[in-house]
């Protein structure tokens, strides 16, 4: 890729296999928004940032190439080679089709913090309501930035709440699970840097102390916020995927690269109709499961 300075801004070329819309309203992070022109501006890394792609032309705004090596590289993953990833994925054709379905999905690389609390936040939630409360609970508790924007609040400041402090963000019987999981990671019960290297049970087990995260949110915050490739966290959907279509487990071709499998093959049996048979399309009642529309995506 060639990254030059042009009027202010930072233009990375050459960029392949990145489609903004489907990786940053995919259900894997939820402080970005799509602006009328097409381009997506959100804080990350508790920096805010005004982005757009057109072609193979990746543009941040009022950028500069320190920032850019510093943050948004890493953020985007834009050091991982995608092509040789699908390439590898689409020998299962059930996983062909996932990829051709949304082929510019990457999974982003977060904050661990900010991402185990916004994926407990995200349990039996919609995407569109888990973006309001994100947003009230870093109006009301992270620190200002520029052009009005806030941080993402640290645990040591949630850690000193009560969780009735967090009924303005109407997060319901979440609001627990939250003020325990930042008292863990601020007094260094919950060790978020080591879980990167941890083998993959020890860190599961970890995370699970906290109230309320169970198997799926400790893999979730491991795969978005660690950078654990080898997690594959495992929803209503997941479920209802590997039950039908892989039952024997995710084919060989997929083991180096289960998390990345994960997103998009979680992206195809929520959003495509004909991902799944309709006999699994059911919710335990037996009546036919609810399949959002592409704007209100349930998680």
């Amino acid at each position: 890729m060639k990254i030059l300075e042009r009027d202010g801004n930072l233009v990375v070329c050459g960029v392949t296999d990145l489609d903004l819309a489907q990786t940053l309203d995919c259900g894997q992070c939820f402080r970005w928004e799509e602006l009328p022109d097409g381009s997506f501006f959100g804080v990350a890394l508790n920096r805010p940032c005004h982005l757009a792609m057109e072609g193979e032309e990746l543009t941040f705004y009022n950028c500069t190439r320190e920032e850019y090596d510093a943050y948004w590289e890493p953020y985007f993953d834009l050091g991982t080679d995608y092509t040789a990833v699908k390439e590898a994925l689409c020998l299962d054709p059930v996983l062909k089709k996932a990829i051709d379905f949304a082929p510019g999905i990457r999974v982003l690389r977060q904050d661990s913090w900010e991402a185990l609390c916004t994926f407990i936040l995200s349990q039996n939630n919609n995407i569109k309501r888990i973006k309001g409360i994100v947003a009230r609970l870093c109006e009301t508790f992270g620190e200002p930035l520029a052009g009005g924007c806030y941080a993402f609040p640290t645990p040591q400041r949630l850690a000193a709440l009560e969780p009735e402090d967090l009924a303005p963000l109407r997060c319901g019987f979440r609001a627990r699970y939250v003020i325990d999981a930042a008292r863990r990671v601020a007094d260094g019960r919950v060790d978020l840097e080591s879980l990167k290297t941890l083998p993959l049970q020890e860190a599961e087990e970890s995370l699970m102390q906290i109230l309320g995260v169970g198997i799926k949110v400790a893999d979730c915050a491991l795969l978005y916020g660690c950078g654990r490739t080898d997690c594959v966290p495992v929803d209503v959907w997941i479920r209802r995927a590997m039950e039908e279509l892989f039952p024997g487990g995710l084919p060989d071709c997929a083991r180096p690269y289960a998390g990345l499998a994960q997103q998009y093959l979680f992206h195809y049996v929520r959003l495509c109709p004909d991902a799944l048979p309709q006999h699994l399309a059911q919710d335990s009642t037996g009546k036919k499961a609810h399949k959002p529309h592409r704007k209100e995506k349930e998680l």
